[in-house]
Formats: C-alpha cells, structure tokens, sequence
C-alpha cells in the first residue's frame, strides 16, 4: 500500500525534513511513526498525503508514483485516504451527521448512499444516537470519533492520524487506538504518528522512529513476517 524507497524531503532554504528513507506498509498493517518534535513526523504524513512531493528517491502510495502524479490523479488519491487531526477539525455550526457526510459531498456521491455510509460510519465510533449535535456539545473523546467516522465514511485504503490521541487522557486514547485496530480487519492500512511511547510500547504494533528526518537504529521499517514490535 505504501513503499518508500531511499525518499528524502529538502525543503526550500534548505531545511532536510527527511532523509533517505525505506520501508513498506503492507495492507491491513498498523503502524507507528514516532520521535522527538521536529523529527520529520508530519512531513512522512505530508508526503504520503500527497500535500508534499519527494525531494528525491521513489514513492509509492496505492499504486500512485508520488513525485510523478497529476492533479486529477492527486484528488482521486486523497479520496482513498482517511485523515485523522489531534485537533479533530470539526465544523462545529454543523451536525455531527454533516461533518461526517462533508468528504461524500465533496466527491458527489448520491445522497441516499451517502446517508447509508454516514449512519453506517457512526454506528462504527458509538455516535449514531448523537448525530444531530453539534460537536461542541461532545466530549474530547466523542469528537475524536466523530473525525474517525469522517476518515472512515469514504471507505479508504489508508488512514493516516497525525497525534489523534494528543489531547485525550489514557483511557480515551486506548479507546482511540482499539477503534483504529479494528478497521485493520477489512483491509485497512494505518500509519499513525504518535510521541506517546507509553501508549504504542503498549500496544504491540511495529514502530518506526525518527531522529532528525532519518530513521534511528531502534525502528524496525522491515519486520520479519509483517507486523512487529520494535523490541
């Protein structure tokens, strides 16, 4: 689902955010991406996404050559991803039930499927009976899921989360966690960076970590037989 192969990101003035960088993520693996601030989290994310380029070496997102992708090919790409924010980036004039529906808008799908998808996709999070709330009225925890039912409501390939449980106590963040495992189930890659080494050593997954934009001698971009612990 996802190859980088030797990919390095030097943004203009210089600043080498990545450095030649291998891994792959297989279909249905999760995995973590972690370091200190400023370690190059964000930008992996960025480049996956597709709102970065590689500044050089080959990346290979579902088939799609990164450096090389047209626009329309770019918008079509985005679709098959789901993205998860620490800050959970909801619209709160509106309901729950339409930030969810937001991403089926956007691509135009039918309304009557669109509905199916949306109260399918908070069923998934334990939301349905909030969906006409505004977001304002739910707990950190509760807005947290309504942004992974809004990840999720497009039925994507990959989900990529940027710090989702940042913001949220222990408990709420191995809710968050369990909630993301089970989409691995139905084939669905997670990439999700997190400096909560508590949380992820906790939790089994393979690790990679990042030291200055390159990979530390700890993290573990090729396990043996697919998903590992870094240890």
């Amino acid at each position: 689902m996802i190859t980088f192969d030797r990919v390095s990101k030097r943004y203009p003035g210089g600043q080498q955010a990545l450095a030649n960088l291998t891994f792959s993520l297989a279909r249905g693996e999760f995995a973590f991406v972690t370091g200190h601030s400023g370690a190059g989290k964000s930008t992996l994310l960025k480049l996956v996404l597709g709102i970065e380029k590689p500044s050089g070496g080959n990346l290979v997102v579902n088939g799609n050559e990164m450096s090389q992708i047209s626009p329309k090919m770019l918008a079509l790409h985005r679709r098959q991803i789901g993205t998860v924010f620490q800050d959970h980036q909801l619209l709160n004039d509106r309901s729950v039930y339409d930030n969810v529906a937001l991403p089926l808008e956007i691509s135009g799908l039918d309304p009557r499927e669109g509905k199916r998808r949306v109260r399918a996709a908070l069923d998934k999070v334990g939301l349905l009976s909030k969906e006409k709330l505004l977001p304002i009225a739910l707990s950190g925890g509760e807005q947290q899921r309504v942004g992974i039912a809004r990840a999720v409501v497009n039925t994507p390939r990959i989900i990529l989360a940027d710090e989702p449980t940042g913001n949220l106590d222990p408990e709420l963040s191995a809710e968050i966690m369990a909630l993301f495992a089970q989409f691995m189930s139905v084939g669905v890659s997670l990439l999700v960076a997190s400096h909560d080494r508590a949380l992820i050593d906790s939790l089994g997954y393979r690790i990679l970590t990042l030291e200055e934009g390159r990979f530390s001698a700890e993290a573990n971009p090729h396990p043996a037989g697919g998903s590992a612990n870094e240890h």
